[in-house]
């Protein structure tokens, strides 16, 4: 086992970013993401801008490209969430040099993404994979926390103006507080404003549809797919 080991270092050893050929260095980055790799995906994000790459083509290219695969294998029960937890932190070394390039150039975000768990949950786990698992697909996303009142997330939608808000619950009890939000939108004449996704353990599709939501997310991996298809509709239609 130690010699084996022993190989295993010594191969991690060749691997060294700057001198691989372009196209090999992004199937690295794949890797390393998958494999939770922070440094790693700094120092190839890096190389990659210094090559003349745009801060959108490295996002879609090495990191969200990534993403996609570590969303598939969690999805098909090959991954789990401290393995994607992990592949989301490597990512976010990544985005934290690119998000000031991309603000620059002034492109168009796949989205921007308020979510929270409602008033009386304390839950966080689901919510966080949803937010690193958007943030892994391009999304901007303003995670409001847990215990969230209807008024913090009228405070965040007023400030932040995004294409989506998410709410997440796990228990029973709390659940029904996500109408609660969604009829203080309609109140508001707001609610067609905003692409209202919601998700959590006791959740199904009847609940999503009777609250008056856009979607029910069952997980993560659903959440970025549904976000991705609604905000293209939304701007689609304007």
């Amino acid at each position: 086992m130690s010699d084996e080991t022993q190989n295993h270092e010594d191969d991690e050893e060749e691997i060294i970013l700057s001198e691989l050929e372009t196209d090999e260095l992004v199937e690295q980055m794949h890797d390393d993401l998958y494999n939770g790799l922070k440094e790693e995906i700094i120092e190839g994000t890096n190389i990659l801008l210094e090559r003349g790459w745009g801060p959108d083509k490295v996002l879609a290219d090495a990191l969200v490209e990534g993403m996609r695969i570590v969303g598939i294998d969690f999805r098909d029960g090959i991954l789990f969430v401290p393995e994607v937890l992990m592949a989301a932190n490597a990512m976010k070394g990544g985005m934290a040099i690119l998000r000031p390039l991309l603000a620059e150039t002034g492109a168009e975000t796949v989205g921007k993404m308020v979510i929270g768990t409602v008033k009386g949950d304390i839950h966080d786990i689901g919510k966080n994979l949803v937010s690193m698992m958007m943030e892994g697909a391009g999304f901007e996303v303003i995670d409001i926390g847990i215990n969230n009142p209807v008024e913090n997330y009228l405070e965040a939608i007023e400030e932040h103006k995004p294409d989506i808000l998410g709410m997440s619950a796990l228990l029973t009890t709390t659940m029904p507080y996500m109408k609660v939000v969604i009829d203080t939108l309609k109140e508001q004449g707001m609610r067609d404003d905003y692409i209202v996704l919601v998700g959590g353990a006791p959740l199904n599709e009847e609940f999503g549809q009777a609250i008056g939501a856009d979607a029910y997310c069952r997980d993560a991996a659903v959440a970025v797919e549904t976000a991705k298809a609604k905000v293209a509709e939304k701007r689609a239609a304007r």
